[in-house]
C-alpha cells in the first residue's frame, strides 16, 4: 500500500516534477545559505509556508548556541494561530530541525498551549537552520484531499558557523552501537522500495520497538536547498508489520540530487538515528532542476 508523504519544496523553479508524490507542498522561497561568519550578522529569519496559505511563524529573537527554547505558531489563511488539527502518527504535529549543512538534525514533537503557540527546547550549533512542521491543520482538507502540509522557516543561531562536508555515500552505517544497512536506490520520479535492516553485535534485531506507531520514520533532505521528504514504512493490510529487522518504505524522490536519510527507529526503550548520505539519479532534466536550473 502506498504511504504518505509529505514534501516542501525549497528550491525556486522546479516545477510540476513533484506532482508525482502523494500530499505534497507548494514551493516557497529560496534557502539563504549563511557564509562562514558570525550568524549574528546574518539577516532575520524570513517566514515560509506551504499549503493553503498556511504559515510557519517563528517567535522570539535568534538564538544563542546550545540548548534553546524555540516558539512557533501555525498561522492560517486567516492570519489567525491554529489551535486545532488532526493526529498523524499519534502527535498533532511533527518538527524536524536540520542545519543548513545537515550536520544536525532533530525530529522533535513540540507541546502547544491553548492560544496555539508551540515550544520545544533544540540543541542548536552555530549557522542557519531549516525548520520543517509537519502537520494536518483540522481546518486543512476539509474541502479538499489535503493530507497533511509542510511549513518551513529558517532560524539563524548565533555564532561563527563551521560548515561541515557530507559524509561519502554509503550503505552501511553504524549508530549508537547498532549497525543499519540500506537496501536500494531512489531514483527521481519513480517510486523506489528502501529497505534498513537493523542489527546489533552481529545479531538482527527482532524485537524493534513502536515509534509513533511504526517501526521506523524516514526523513530525506537533499543537500542545497534542504528539499524535504517524510515517508512512513510499507504497510500490508493483510500483514501485521513484523518488529525487524527489515523496515521498508516505498518513497518517491521529486528530483535528482545528493541527499541526506534519517531513519529514525526504536529499540531499548530508546530512540536512534542513522543517517545515510545517497545520490538520487534521474534524467537529466532531474539533475538540471537539482541544482537550480529548471524552468
Amino acid at each position: 500500500m502506498r504511504t504518505p508523504v509529505r514534501l516542501a519544496v525549497v528550491a525556486a523553479g522546479l516545477g510540476a516534477v513533484f506532482a508525482a508524490a502523494v500530499g505534497v507542498g507548494a514551493a516557497v522561497g529560496p534557502v539563504r545559505t549563511p557564509e562562514a561568519h558570525p550568524a549574528a550578522a546574518a539577516p532575520a529569519p524570513e517566514h515560509a509556508a506551504t499549503g493553503a496559505g498556511y504559515v510557519l511563524d517563528v517567535l522570539g529573537e535568534q538564538p544563542a548556541a546550545g540548548t534553546a527554547t524555540v516558539a512557533f505558531r501555525v498561522l492560517g489563511p486567516d492570519g489567525a494561530p491554529v489551535t486545532e488539527y488532526r493526529q498523524d502518527h499519534g502527535e498533532d504535529l511533527h518538527l524536524v530541525a536540520v542545519r543548513a549543512d545537515l550536520s544536525g538534525y532533530q525530529h522533535v514533537h513540540p507541546d502547544r498551549a491553548p492560544d496555539g503557540t508551540w515550544r520545544v527546547p533544540l540543541t542548536l550549533t552555530p549557522g542557519s537552520w531549516r525548520l520543517v512542521a509537519d502537520t494536518t491543520p483540522a481546518a486543512a482538507g476539509e474541502d479538499d484531499d489535503t493530507e497533511g502540509i509542510a511549513l518551513t522557516a529558517d532560524l539563524q543561531v548565533a555564532g561563527t558557523y563551521d560548515p561541515q562536508p557530507l559524509p561519502e555515500p554509503a550503505a552501511v552505517t553504524e549508530v549508537d552501537g547498532y549497525t543499519v544497512v540500506l537496501t536500494g536506490e531512489p531514483t527521481a520520479g519513480a517510486e523506489s522500495e528502501l529497505t534498513f535492516s537493523v542489527s546489533r553485535d552481529g545479531r538482527p534485531v527482532t524485537d524493534l520497538q513502536p515509534y509513533l506507531g511504526a517501526y521506523g520514520h524516514l526523513v530525506a533532505l537533499r543537500e542545497g536547498d534542504l528539499e524535504y521528504l517524510h515517508v512512513h514504512p510499507v504497510e500490508d493490510a493483510h500483514v501485521a508489520p513484523a518488529p525487524g529487522p527489515h523496515v521498508a518504505f516505498a518513497a518517491t524522490a521529486p528530483s535528482a540530487g545528493t541527499h541526506r536519510l534519517f531513519l529514525d527507529f526504536r529499540h531499548g526503550d530508546a530512540v536512534h538515528t542513522a543517517a545515510f548520505t545517497v545520490q538520487v539519479t534521474g534524467t537529466a532534466a532531474d539533475e538540471s532542476a537539482a541544482h537550480g536550473h529548471g524552468g
